[in-house]
């Protein structure tokens, strides 16, 4: 069953990494180039005293084709890998309903619990954003925000299928929600604020960014569950899923 479902959440994963890469690459590059422009035009990082003038050791040509293509990929193949594993474990489990309305409903929780959330305390930041010195402090406080989200989800699932069988599903349902943005809450009040936007960077910009960061994130998700939850459906109907 697994190994049927893995390469084809890899498959999906890959074929929606490449319509994201398309989507960055109109969106979202473009303000990475502007981004670049104002920290050009503003001196952002200059260079530390005695230390050479170093060319890039990448080209922003390369950064926004092949790299972002290759970046993209591998991403989308291992996050559509992931994914397939955790549709096998929750299929039937978790709700009572299709695999291609359990795929895309996975895949959209998914994006709320891996990407919005944790944009909402730590937002996506273009080039231009941020001190060179708080890059580990930066990325370590984002994958524990990542981690409280998912975290929270699980307590607050239990805790909803704890009280499912005393109250209504709706009640019990609404409680659990509650117990989840009680926990974000929290633990977004005690992960470290990290607010290093010049005052000077154009807002415009910022948000433009920070929408199409979002925007990248959604085409790859909600694709990735389309396709995946067609592909799954197709091995149902073929009478193939328990075998493999």
């Amino acid at each position: 069953m697994a190994k049927n479902l893995l390469w084809r959440g890899m498959l999906a994963g890959v074929l929606a990494a490449l319509l994201a890469t398309l989507f960055a690459r109109v969106v979202a590059e473009p303000q990475i180039d502007l981004a670049i422009a104002v920290e050009a035009a503003h001196g952002a990082h200059p260079m530390m005293p005695g230390m050479a003038e170093q060319g890039e050791l990448v080209s922003r040509a390369t950064q926004k084709g092949v790299g972002l293509l290759t970046a993209m990929t591998l991403y989308g193949a291992a996050v559509g890998g992931i994914f397939s594993l955790v549709f096998a474990y929750g299929y039937g489990r978790m709700a009572r309903i299709g695999p291609r309305s359990f795929a895309l409903l996975l895949a959209m929780l998914a994006f709320v619990l891996i990407v919005l959330i944790p944009s909402i305390k730590y937002p996506q930041n273009p080039p231009a954003v941020g001190k060179h010195e708080t890059v580990g402090l930066r990325t370590a406080a984002y994958f524990a925000m990542i981690a409280l989200s998912l975290g929270a989800a699980v307590i607050a699932n239990k805790w909803r299928c704890a009280l499912a069988a005393r109250l209504p599903g709706l009640d019990a349902s609404l409680i659990g929600i509650a117990a989840f943005l009680l926990l974000v809450f929290l633990g977004q009040f005690f992960l470290p604020r990290v607010d290093e936007v010049p005052a000077d960077f154009p807002a415009p910009l910022l948000w433009n960014f920070r929408v199409a960061s979002l925007g990248t994130q959604l085409v790859l998700w909600t694709t990735l569950g389309l396709l995946f939850g067609r592909s799954s459906e197709a091995l149902f109907l073929r009478g193939h899923f328990g075998s493999g």
